[in-house]
């Protein structure tokens, strides 16, 4: 016991020293990341991985490049944009608006994916209970939100970034022992690192949404704050850049697994999946009912580790841009967390089924992407805010072609919601 405790307790100091880069990956990797990757695994195998990966790539520089501003200039993403950039106030807001509207979107559908999860880990142990269980799931779904908003209430960073940790560790524990028990031949994972679409109706929805859902504007505008909030200053800022791609590394690792499991498990055998929840059935007859409990396990903390956040999002950048400071104990923070959770419950007491609604939805939040990238690039390359530590080549290299990339993707979310509707 003590030998299994010691690397699970030096795990969690290790996380625990890091602590923003596992916000980014709980912002990035919900229950909608979730169905994205296990949708594509299913049916393209490994052949948009290398979208993962360029996703992942320049989503570590974005984190750096914000992570850099916070601790040099001592300024938060909307409160720096809205005081040192033409017409920053307007794009201030603008970035305020579009962040919040993407993940109030994407809420509901996690709630409901989530809340879903539970329930079927319940039925897989307990036969008799209803295929169709509306008034379960919304019970889980109400108690999942009150549980989120008491910790909301009460917590401060530290807590908040502990819950996160427990999230993220189990989320990525549990899908990369489930990966091995079904993992694709290594040649497709090879492959999937050439660029190629699909020929096929929807994959460029499905390449929109792994943009969307992974190099996720959120997790970008709210670092500063979160690095602020943390006490770290500029002496930290190797710490930082440690944090920021053992952040995107975690991301890749963890929904690399998820696209793997879903190949191993279905593409190889012809099967496809339309939410994430086949994955049970599809999981059973290879490993037994206690991996498929160990994959909805995932599932559920998946869900988990982006819906605190996203009911945390609102406050957090409306306080940004006011002040530029991380308050959880304000009444703004409170009240508004608490509509996040109400939003929670839409899809859920609807009754709807939320996946073609995820998945649209994670293709929304590319359209913000841009205007948040081009304010980092215009924020960390200021002289009279970044001084010896402004934006050099290679960061900026990686910024402008980040932001190409952001471009791109925006065209090919309008090309896949246009076939989409």
């Amino acid at each position: 016991m003590t030998m299994i405790q010691n690397p699970l307790a030096k795990l969690w100091r290790l996380l625990l020293a890091i602590g923003p880069g596992i916000f980014a990956v709980g912002y990035t990797i919900g229950t909608g990341s979730v169905t994205s990757m296990a949708k594509a695994g299913s049916e393209f195998g490994m052949q948009l991985l290398w979208v993962l990966a360029l996703s992942c790539l320049f989503s570590w520089v974005l984190l750096e490049a914000a992570g850099r501003f916070a601790l040099v200039a001592g300024e938060t993403a909307v409160h720096g944009c809205r005081r040192h950039l033409p017409a920053g106030r307007w794009l201030a807001i603008l970035m305020v608006i579009g962040v919040v509207a993407g993940q109030w979107c994407c809420l509901s559908g996690l709630v409901g994916l989530s809340s879903a999860a539970v329930y079927e880990g319940l039925r897989l142990f307990v036969p008799a209970l209803p295929e169709n269980g509306y008034w379960p799931v919304l019970g889980i779904a109400a108690a999942l939100m009150a549980g989120m908003y008491a910790m909301l209430w009460h917590g401060g960073y530290s807590f908040f970034e502990k819950v996160l940790i427990f999230f993220v560790m189990i989320l990525g524990l549990s899908f990369i022992v489930a990966m091995f028990v079904v993992l694709p031949p290594p040649g497709d994972v090879a492959r999937g690192l050439l660029p190629t679409i699909p020929k096929v109706p929807g994959a460029m929805l499905m390449v929109a949404a792994f943009v969307g859902t992974t190099m996720a504007a959120p997790t970008f505008v709210v670092r500063p704050l979160l690095l602020k909030a943390k006490g770290w200053g500029k002496g930290d800022l190797r710490q930082q850049s440690v944090d920021a791609i053992t952040g995107a590394v975690l991301m890749f690792v963890v929904s690399g697994s998820v696209m793997a499991c879903a190949a191993g498990a279905l593409h190889s055998r012809g099967l496809q999946i339309n939410q994430v929840l086949d994955m049970v059935n599809t999981l059973t007859p290879i490993a037994g009912k206690y991996a498929v409990a160990l994959f909805l396990v995932g599932t559920l903390s998946a869900g988990l580790s982006s819906v605190f956040p996203i009911c945390m999002v609102a406050p957090l950048l409306i306080g940004d841009y006011r002040k530029g400071e991380f308050d959880s104990r304000s009444r703004t923070f409170r009240a508004l967390g608490g509509v996040a959770c109400l939003i929670g419950l839409a899809v859920p007491v609807l009754g709807a089924n939320p996946i073609a609604a995820q998945v649209a939805t994670q293709v929304a939040q590319v359209f913000v992407l841009p205007l948040v990238v081009a304010v980092f690039m215009a924020l960390v390359n200021r002289r009279s805010l970044m001084g010896e530590h402004r934006a050099g080549a290679l960061l900026n290299v990686g910024m402008a072609t980040a932001l190409l990339f952001s471009v791109v993707m925006a065209y090919v979310a309008i090309r896949g919601l246009a076939d989409f509707f």
